[in-house]
């Protein structure tokens, strides 16, 4: 009863900071909207993410895990704001757009297997692995921009709000998937940890010129 109780207390202390995690998003594209532009940043994360969400929101209604349904499905809504405003001050629209498309086919193309194939195991476990692939692709999108984090020898054009609460969030849901004995969970949110401690310690070894925009990046 006692781990029943503490595993339910994590994961609504997990689905929480994801919650904010998403939010800090609105700080990225705060910045879009001051500046007037996205600049040389990717919009890569939003798309990875959108489809990470759509996965889990997927996954989560397969093994009725409603702490996993509820914050994926805020997560899409929010993604899908993030992914407009993105188009809407991003100067290569045909790119992001492109991308978006490609995503929403895949996710469709998916979700539609899902409902017809009738291995429902087999369904979950495939619905799985591509949740685990597509969460560590947004763990590991801030990296897309580390020739240019070498090169300018500044950390400033990572999202650090991004970056700071994926470490948090993967560490919770890390320890959510342990006591759920549900390797899914758990493997991603591991590496999670790993990619985004190392995505941190760029802001020691190449910190941002500009010190008081770090926290609206």
């Amino acid at each position: 009863m006692i781990s029943e109780a503490f595993k339910d207390f994590l994961a609504t202390s997990a689905s929480i900071c994801t919650v904010l995690q998403f939010l800090a998003g609105t700080l990225v594209c705060r910045k879009y909207i001051i500046n007037g532009t996205t600049g040389d940043t990717s919009g890569f994360a939003f798309i990875t993410c959108l489809v990470s969400c759509s996965f889990w929101l997927r996954y989560g209604w397969m093994i009725k895990d409603i702490f996993v349904i509820m914050v994926n499905m805020f997560g899409v809504v929010l993604q899908l704001g993030y992914i407009a405003i993105y188009i809407l001050y991003c100067i290569k629209k045909s790119i992001i757009v492109r991308q978006f498309l490609l995503a929403v086919l895949f996710i469709t193309g998916v979700y539609l297997w899902s409902v017809v194939e009738e291995d429902k195991q087999l369904a979950t476990r495939q619905i799985g692995f591509l949740s685990c692939g597509f969460t560590i692709l947004f763990f590991a999108s801030p990296l897309t921009m580390l020739a240019h984090v070498i090169k300018n020898k500044s950390a400033e054009s990572l999202p650090f709000p991004v970056i700071i609460s994926s470490l948090v969030v993967s560490c919770q849901w890390f320890a959510y998937g342990c006591l759920k004995d549900d390797p899914f969970i758990q493997m991603p949110n591991f590496l999670g940890c790993i990619l985004s401690a190392f995505q941190l310690s760029l802001f020691v070894i190449y910190p941002s010129k500009k010190v008081g925009d770090i926290r609206i990046i």
